[in-house]
C-alpha cells in the first residue's frame, strides 16, 4: 500500500500569559487553511474574538466545533477561560521555530492520516470483484462476527480505517464523505484521533442525525449501501434497511469485507488454549445448564438454539479463553438442539486432555450430551443444513443481536428472534458460587489497591511517578494475588486534563507525571478465576481546590444515592440513573456516560442485559443476584476528571410495607476500597450520607483489614486505617 503524504498542520498561537493547563488545549484545523471558522466569516489569521464562540459552543456540547462543509475541526472547550483576543490562526506555510508557543498534539492522539485508505476503500466500493454493482456507501461497525464490544486486533476494522480506536463507534464512508458516530465517552478521543477527512457525529446530542437520516440526506437517489452481513447485528440491519428503503435506497450485504481487502497486514485470528472451570467457580455443571436451556426451548416449541455471543458460549460450557485481550472468551459458535450439541471452534483446542475431560469428549455419553466439534467457519453451512429438515411449526431461537448472516441462514418462518437470550439472562443472575467468587475477587482487588494507594502517597511527592508507572504498579500488586489471570480492561490512569478523557489510556507520548497539584483518576480491574473487578477512585496527593472538592462531593452524593437506593422488584436500571445525577444537576453539572453496567463472573467486564443509564434501552429489570457498577462522574475539559465506581450486588431488602407483595431490592457493595475523604466537602453531605460513608469505610476496614493482616501487608493496613477514619460535619 502506498504511503500517504502527511497533511500540513495548522497551528495556534497562544499568548505566554496563559496558564499551563490552558496552553495544553489546542486548535486542530484541517489541511484546508482557507476554511472559515464557524461564526468567523473572515477566515484564517483573523483574531478569534470576532467569533461568537460561546454561542457556537452551546450548540456543540461545549467541547468541539465541527464545520463539516469545510472539513474543519476546531477543538476548544470552556472558551470563557481563554483570552480569545490574543489567539490567532497560523497558516501551515507560515514560518515557525522551536521556540514559538504553538501547540501541537502528541503522536499517539494525533489524527491518523486516512486520505489514501479512504481512496482505496472507495475504489473497492466500485470493484466488481467484491460487489455485484457499485455501492455508494459502506458501513463499518465496531464489532466482530459475534457483535463483541471488545475485539481482537484482526477485527479492528473501524480503527484501521479512521484512526479512532475507542470501543464504541460506527463509521460510514460514502463517495464524498466519511462520518463517525460515537457516544459521550469518546467525544474528545475521537476528535483527536481522526483527521479532517472525518466528521464526528456525537450520539445523544439533540442536533446529531442518526446514521440512517444522515445517509438519506447525503446519498444520491437510488443508492446502494453496503455492509458485511457477518459483522452487522440483525436488529441494526432491520432498522437501517427500513429507513433506507422508505427513501428509495437499498441496504446490500457485501460478503467480501472491503476493509479486509485494503488491510494488507491484517493480523491472524487468535486461537489460544482454553481454561476449564470446576463447580467451585461455576456452581453448576455445563450439562445442567444445557438441561435448563432445553426446558426453556421446549416451552416455546424451539428445536434449535444458535448461540453467537462469545461470553454466552464460555458461560454455557464453563470454559474460558484469551482470544480477546482482557476478555476471557474464545472464538466459537454453538448450536444446542433438544438432543444434540454442536460446538464450532478452530484448532486443536478441544484436544487438550483437560478440555476433553471437562467436556466428556472421550466418554460414551448418551447422545443428548455428546458434543460434536466442528470447524469455526462451517457455522452457516451447518445451520442451513439443519434448517432444511425442519417441520413447519418448529422454531429456531437466535438473538436479534446475532449477525444478519446468521439470522438469514434461518428461514423467516422458522426464525424466532429475541433481544436477550435465556443464556444472557441466566448468566446475569449470579448463583451463590459465582456471587461469593465475585466477593472474594473484590477482596483481593482491594488489597492490591490499598498497596497501590499507599505506594502512591509515598512516591508522588518525590516526583517521577507517571500515569504509566502507576498503572504498571497497580498490575504488579494485582499479580501478587491468588488466581490472578489478567486485567479486565486497559487501565485508565489519568492525571490533570487527561482525566477529562473518559476512556483515556496512557501511552508514552501522552504520559503525564502525577503531582501534588492535580487530581488523579484511576479506573482499573482484573480477571481472577473467581471473579471480575472494575473500580474507579479519584484522589489528590496535595490540597484540592474548593471547586474540585465541590465537584467530587456532587459525584459522591450521586454514588451514595444509587448505592443506598431501595426500589421495588422489577425496576429497570434506567429509572435509577437520575439518582446519580441529581446533585450534579443541582449545580448545573452532568456527565455523558451511563451510570452503571453489568459485570461478568470471570467474564466480560461489560455484560447485559442490565445496567443503569440515561438511555431507555430494552434492559431487563434488576433482580437479586445481578451485579452492576455504580459510577457517576464529572469531567472538566482541560482540567480534571472525577469518577467514583463500585461494583454492587443486587440483594433483597426488608421494608416496612410490601406493596402488592412484590418485595424490594437494594445494592450491596462488593468493592471495598476507601473513598478519599480529603476530596469531600463534608459539610455539604447530609447526615444520612455521612453515615453511609462511615459505615462503608468501617466495612472496608473490617473486611480488607483482616486480609491485609493475613497477607502480612502492614504498611497498606496502616494506610487503610488512616483512610477509613470517620467523618463528621461541623455543625
Amino acid at each position: 500500500m502506498a504511503a500517504s503524504r502527511k497533511a500540513p498542520r495548522v497551528r495556534v498561537y497562544l499568548p505566554e500569559q496563559l496558564t499551563k493547563w490552558e496552553t495544553e488545549r489546542y486548535v486542530e484545523m484541517s489541511q484546508r487553511p482557507e476554511a472559515k471558522l464557524p461564526g468567523n466569516p473572515h477566515g484564517i489569521s483573523c483574531p478569534l474574538n470576532s467569533c461568537n464562540l460561546n454561542e457556537e459552543a452551546g450548540q456543540h456540547d461545549q467541547t468541539h466545533l465541527l464545520n463539516t462543509d469545510h472539513g474543519l475541526c476546531l477543538y476548544l472547550a470552556n472558551y470563557q477561560d481563554f483570552q480569545l483576543k490574543n489567539l490567532r490562526i497560523i497558516e501551515p506555510n507560515e514560518a515557525t521555530h522551536s521556540g514559538d508557543p504553538g501547540v501541537e498534539t502528541d503522536s499517539r492522539m494525533a489524527p491518523k492520516v486516512t486520505s489514501e485508505l479512504l481512496r482505496q476503500l472507495r475504489q473497492a466500493m466500485r470493484n466488481l470483484e467484491y460487489v455485484t454493482e457499485p455501492i455508494q456507501a459502506y458501513i463499518i461497525p465496531s464489532g466482530d462476527a459475534h457483535q463483541s464490544e471488545y475485539i481482537a486486533p484482526c477485527d479492528c476494522r473501524r480503527a484501521f480505517v479512521s484512526g479512532f480506536d475507542g470501543s464504541a463507534g460506527t463509521a460510514i464512508v460514502t463517495e464524498e464523505h466519511a462520518a463517525m458516530w460515537t457516544d459521550g465517552r469518546y467525544f474528545l478521543q475521537a476528535a483527536k484521533q481522526m483527521d479532517s477527512n472525518w466528521t464526528l457525529m456525537k450520539m445523544g446530542l439533540k442536533d446529531t442525525p442518526t446514521q440512517e437520516d444522515w445517509l438519506v440526506s447525503v446519498l444520491p437517489e437510488g443508492s446502494r449501501v453496503g455492509v458485511d452481513p457477518l459483522i452487522i447485528p440483525t436488529d441494526y440491519w432491520k432498522k437501517m434497511a427500513k429507513v433506507l428503503r422508505s427513501a428509495g435506497h437499498h441496504l446490500i450485504p457485501v460478503k467480501e469485507n472491503l476493509v479486509d481487502k485494503i488491510w494488507t497486514d491484517r493480523p491472524e485470528r487468535p486461537c489460544k488454549p482454553l481454561i476449564t472451570l470446576g463447580l467451585d467457580y461455576t456452581g453448576i455443571s455445563w450439562k445442567d445448564k444445557v438441561v435448563d436451556l432445553r426446558l426453556k426451548m421446549a416451552e416455546r416449541n424451539v428445536v434449535w438454539f444458535v448461540v453467537t455471543a462469545l461470553d454466552e458460549i464460555a458461560w454455557l460450557f464453563n470454559l474460558r479463553g484469551s482470544d480477546v485481550e482482557h476478555n476471557p472468551v474464545f472464538f466459537s459458535y454453538a448450536i444446542i438442539g433438544l438432543e444434540t450439541i454442536m460446538l464450532f471452534i478452530d484448532g486443536d483446542r478441544t484436544d487438550a486432555p483437560s478440555v476433553k475431560e471437562h467436556l466428556l469428549l472421550d466418554l460414551g455419553l448418551e447422545a443428548e450430551y455428546r458434543i460434536q466439534v466442528l470447524p469455526y467457519k462451517s457455522i452457516l453451512s451447518e445451520l442451513k443444513t439443519l434448517c432444511a429438515s425442519l417441520s413447519p411449526r418448529e422454531k429456531v431461537w437466535v438473538s436479534d443481536k446475532a449477525s444478519y448472516a446468521v439470522s438469514e441462514a434461518i428461514p423467516k418462518d422458522h426464525r424466532c428472534c429475541m433481544p436477550y437470550t435465556p443464556i444472557c439472562i441466566a448468566k446475569a443472575v449470579k448463583n451463590s458460587a459465582e456471587s461469593e467468587g465475585m466477593r472474594r475477587a473484590h477482596i483481593k482487588d482491594a488489597v492490591a489497591l490499598c498497596e497501590l494507594f499507599n505506594w502512591l502517597e509515598k512516591e508522588v511527592p518525590k516526583g517521577g511517578v507517571t500515569e504509566i508507572s502507576a498503572a504498571d504498579k497497580a498490575e504488579e500488586f494485582r499479580r501478587q494475588q491468588a488466581d490472578f489471570v489478567d486485567l479486565s480492561f486497559p487501565t485508565i490512569s489519568s492525571t490533570g486534563p487527561n482525566g477529562a478523557i473518559i476512556h483515556y489510556a496512557p501511552v508514552p507520548e501522552t504520559n503525564r507525571t502525577l503531582s501534588l497539584d492535580e487530581v488523579y483518576l484511576i479506573d482499573s480491574g482484573a480477571q481472577y478465576k473467581d471473579g471480575t473487578t472494575d473500580v474507579t477512585r479519584t484522589m489528590h496527593f496535595g490540597t484540592p481546590t474548593a471547586y474540585e472538592k465541590e465537584c467530587f462531593t456532587c459525584v459522591l452524593k450521586g454514588h451514595i444515592a444509587v448505592s443506598a437506593a431501595v426500589f421495588p422488584t422489577g425496576t429497570k436500571g434506567h429509572l435509577l440513573d437520575s439518582f446519580a445525577r441529581s446533585a450534579l444537576w443541582d449545580s448545573g453539572l452532568d456527565y455523558l456516560h451511563g451510570t452503571g453496567h453489568g459485570v461478568g463472573s470471570f467474564l466480560n467486564v461489560h455484560e447485559g442485559p442490565c445496567g443503569i443509564s440515561y438511555k431507555t434501552f430494552s434492559d431487563e429489570p434488576l433482580e437479586a443476584g445481578m451485579i452492576v457498577t455504580d459510577e457517576p462522574g464529572y469531567y472538566e475539559d482541560g482540567a480534571f476528571g472525577i469518577r467514583i465506581e463500585n461494583v454492587v450486588l443486587v440483594v433483597p431488602v426488608k421494608t416496612k410495607y410490601n406493596f402488592s407483595n412484590r418485595g424490594s431490592l437494594t445494592f450491596d457493595p462488593l468493592t471495598l476500597v476507601p473513598i478519599q475523604t480529603k476530596m469531600i466537602d463534608v459539610d455539604s453531605l447530609t447526615d444520612k450520607e455521612c453515615d453511609w460513608l462511615n459505615n462503608y469505610h468501617l466495612t472496608c476496614r473490617d473486611v480488607i483489614g483482616k486480609e491485609l493482616q493475613k497477607q502480612g501487608r502492614q504498611e497498606a493496613l496502616e494506610w487503610l486505617i488512616r483512610e477509613t477514619q470517620p467523618i463528621s460535619k461541623q455543625h
